[in-house]
């Protein structure tokens, strides 16, 4: 079967949100837009544009430009918190041209690798070249991410796994970016470390079929896929429409 790390970590978080984003169709509706996520869009679509521009045109007054165009404005609570937020983003930016390469290896490259049990897609936010691959992963949140962060990141293994496979080229070292605070959390994965990480997806990843062919051969749907509850269910799209999420 088909996987990507958001994929199996969704699944893994909540059965049923997996479902109501990836299994129902139509589609059920999603609650309100969340402004973190408008403002990571906005930072990644940055992001990825920058590396569209010639390089003598690469300074870092390009950074207000580009978000002016990329900036994405649902989810804030009011005008003055949208214009607040932006004038931060704009100082992050600016102050992150110096740490990006000038020609990475990729942005926002699709890899691909194949297992016994899944075909693996990921797309990195970035991938640089420095001898050996490193993928470099973009975070916007309040939390600053640690090295225990980067080295416990189910999504991070994954891409270097299909790095690796793909370009054939050694990938072991992940790096989260943090940009707010300017500071990268980086760790040297291990091959162990990676196959714990791979044979992990390739479970969840066992569960989903599982679950999908209980529904085919008449399962209750609510059963086959149960609402795990808790505090996730606060940043859940689809907590309006979920009888547990919402209660």
């Amino acid at each position: 079967m088909a996987a990507t790390p958001s994929r199996l970590a969704t699944f893994e978080d909540c059965p049923r949100r997996y479902r109501y984003a990836y299994v129902d169709l139509p589609r059920p509706p999603k609650g309100p837009p969340w402004a973190h996520n408008s403002l990571g869009a906005s930072v990644h679509t940055v992001l990825k544009q920058w590396y569209d521009v010639p390089v003598p045109q690469r300074r870092p007054e390009l950074m207000s430009a580009l978000l002016r165009g990329a900036w994405v404005r649902e989810g804030y609570r009011d005008v003055e918190q949208e214009r607040q937020v932006y004038r931060r983003v704009v100082g992050w930016l600016k102050s992150y041209v110096d740490m990006l390469p000038a020609e990475p290896f990729g942005v926002e490259r699709t890899g691909a690798a194949r297992t016994a049990v899944m075909t693996l897609r990921g797309r990195a936010d970035r991938i640089d070249d420095r001898s050996d691959l490193v993928i470099v992963d973009y975070k916007t949140g309040r939390e600053e991410p640690t090295e225990d962060d980067a080295a416990g990141s189910s999504a991070l293994a994954l891409y270097a796994f299909a790095a690796e496979r793909m370009f054939r080229r050694p990938c072991r070292r992940v790096e989260l970016h943090h940009l707010p605070s300017g500071t990268v959390a980086a760790a040297e994965l291990t091959e162990q470390r990676i196959a714990r990480q791979v044979a992990r997806a390739e479970a969840t990843a066992v569960d989903i079929r599982e679950a999908k062919r209980a529904v085919a051969e008449g399962a209750d749907p609510d059963e086959a896929y149960p609402a795990l509850g808790g505090a996730r269910c606060g940043g859940c799209d689809f907590r309006a429409i979920c009888p547990e999420g919402g209660s």
